[in-house]
């Protein structure tokens, strides 16, 4: 649930936060000159609260969380059903923060997200699975990655889950990631199996690995 006062306006919840914390006049119409310029709430500082959209509702809770310029910041999957152009001003606004020295904790199921990070700890059911940087998690995958457009994909998908030179056939919307040893050697023997079952790719292509490839093959090897 949203978690600020919805019967008071931006303002005064940003306000509210900043008594709290005991910001002095001087520091607060600084951190509000940028927290406005980051999050474009500016216009809507007299709208309540409630009346804000699920982007914007995030974007003043994150300001009233900087608002007093914390040490450490901790954010619960902050961007769960924000639009798109809302999730690139949060994180801009939580970079920012970062640069200037805020160290700030993120649950996110957006793997997307996971390969901004610092470090990332990779989590399944409350197990440690990993915990490195994003490109060093890339670097350790075992293998090497072919995209593959193909239509059918489940089809494609069938075919190739049961191959002897496939590590791992992964399903990403239309499209497939399949680790083989070789990408090079590999992309022909792939092919072949494809035409064989009558199946002719669009795409067929090295890819470099995502943290969503590495997330899969942490959580199944």
């Amino acid at each position: 649930r949203f978690g600020l006062y919805t019967d008071l306006t931006v303002m005064e919840n940003i306000d509210f936060y900043a008594d709290l914390y005991g910001v002095s006049p001087a520091e607060r119409r600084t951190r509000l000159e940028r927290l406005f310029h980051f999050s474009n709430l500016g216009p809507f500082k007299g709208r309540l609260a409630g009346a804000l959209s699920g982007g914007m509702k995030q974007k003043l809770a994150l300001s009233c969380a900087l608002i007093h310029m914390p040490k450490i910041l901790l954010l619960d999957e902050p961007t769960f059903g924000v639009d798109p152009i809302s999730r690139r001003d949060l994180w801009l606004i939580v970079h920012e923060m970062v640069h200037e020295g805020v160290t700030v904790v993120v649950s996110t199921a957006y793997m997307d997200e996971a390969e901004r990070f610092d470090r990332v700890a990779l989590l399944h059911q409350g197990k440690l699975l990993a915990l490195d940087t994003p490109a060093a998690l890339q670097r350790a995958l075992h293998g090497e990655l072919l995209h593959i457009e193909v239509e059918p994909v489940r089809a494609a998908q069938a075919l190739l889950v049961r191959h002897p030179r496939v590590r791992r056939v992964a399903l990403f919307g239309d499209r497939l990631h399949v680790t083989v040893e070789s990408a090079v050697s590999d992309r022909p023997v792939i092919e072949a199996v494809l035409r064989d079952g009558g199946l002719t790719p669009h795409t067929l292509a090295a890819a470099p690995a995502t943290m969503e490839d590495v997330f899969i093959e942490r959580m199944t090897g």
